[in-house]
């Protein structure tokens, strides 16, 4: 291993090393920050509440009017089993190829490689004609509010192309689902459960609705690139003692959407729904959209697909790259709702199949040839 890789897998330990479990992001972007301070590369923290923050930083000639986006995000997931790791969760340990930590796939590892990208063509002197954006959010595990605080800004509205650093074993990524987060409220009348008769169950109403989601999407058309909506009921509470008919109930469910079935077709059908069944039947029932993140696609023969499918063949030297989909959501669902004209892709390291899992690790190989890879996509990409 050379000296400059060492110095690119210690930049990588130590965002791992960094805890942002759901928070605390505030810290990579000063570790960022000071990194690029030593290049002259000129960026903002927006810290936009205690200790969340998103970072923007740029470089390039700006002789055109092309930005190419380079984004990902800061915060990971919790560790809530922290004693069955084989490995420190913040240690970044490595284990002949593969770096273990958390956040080491999704998606410190992928982040890493686009901060050195920046600094490594600043110092090649490699001259972008455009903008070369790099866009670092806050929370996009929990809620996306670091993209949602951007997007109110406008941060990505003149962006052309945009490159998201997820986790996906160096294949190419052009379209993914969006997800879409909802609840039911049931509202009933409580009584002692020896006299149903006098009260509504509020679980007969969650009941009800639970019963006709599984068919209520069976139209949706199939998307081309995406497929089916895919769509689950992953969540119900209700009722406080055994002995007394419900009064409320809530329900929780996530779906996928597509382009050709879209965010508002879902609300559209759930909403028929729920005023059918309150039509039909003495149940009361309520529908509200918690999280709404919208579906991506990119054509394959872009101008972006085609610059990162080039660079992803010739740096990834231990597997064949793919231009796949997938059911996962990104930032770039937010940013796509202000300018739904940005080509994306989602191309990152290894390894997609540990996110989120205990012993989460990423690979040293792919995590250089990342690097790699996004230093070309960029040079093909304005060339």
């Amino acid at each position: 291993m050379s000296e400059e890789d060492n110095e690119r897998i210690k930049v990588l330990q130590d965002l791992i090393k960094i805890h942002t479990p759901n928070g605390n992001e505030i810290e990579v972007s000063k570790y960022i920050g000071a990194l690029f301070d030593k290049y002259g590369i000129s960026y903002k923290i927006d810290e936009f509440e205690k200790g969340r923050s998103n970072l923007i930083a740029e470089i390039g000639e700006k002789k055109t009017d092309d930005v190419l986006v380079l984004t990902g995000h800061q915060d990971t997931v919790t560790v809530p089993n922290a004693d069955d790791w084989s490995h420190d969760p913040f240690g970044a340990e490595i284990v002949d190829d593969k770096l273990y930590g958390r956040g080491a796939a999704d998606m410190k590892s992928g982040l890493a490689a686009q901060i050195l990208t920046f600094i490594e063509l600043v110092k090649e002197g490699y001259k972008i004609p455009g903008t070369l954006r790099f866009i670092v959010t806050a929370g996009e595990e929990l809620g996306t509010p670091g993209a949602n605080h951007l997007n109110e800004q406008h941060a990505a509205k003149d962006v052309d192309a945009m490159i998201v650093g997820e986790a996906t074993d160096g294949n190419v990524v052009f379209a993914h689902s969006g997800s879409f987060n909802y609840q039911i409220k049931s509202k009933g009348k409580s009584t002692h459960s020896s006299t149903p008769q006098l009260g509504i169950n509020a679980l007969d109403g969650l009941n009800e609705y639970y019963n006709r989601e599984k068919h209520i999407f069976d139209g949706a058309p199939i998307d081309d690139y995406l497929g089916k909506v895919v769509h689950s009921v992953t969540l119900i509470n209700g009722g406080d003692q055994v002995n007394i008919i419900p009064e409320y109930g809530e329900l929780f469910g996530n779906i996928r959407p597509t382009l050709a079935f879209d965010n508002q077709h879902v609300i559209d059908t759930i909403q028929k729904t729920v005023d059918d069944i309150n039509a039909n039947s003495n149940y009361d029932l309520t529908f509200n959209v918690l999280h709404s993140w919208h579906p991506v696609e990119t054509s394959k023969t872009s101008r972006l697909v085609k610059a990162a499918k080039q660079a992803a063949d010739k740096d990834y030297e231990d597997r064949e790259v793919k231009l796949i989909t997938y059911n996962g959501a990104t930032d770039a669902s937010v940013f796509t709702k202000d300018n739904p004209n940005i080509d994306v892709v989602v191309l990152g390291p290894d390894n997609a199949n540990v996110v989120h899992q205990t012993n989460e690790f990423t690979t040293i190989s792919s995590y250089l040839e990342t690097l790699k890879t996004y230093k070309d996509t960029v040079k093909n990409y304005f060339n």
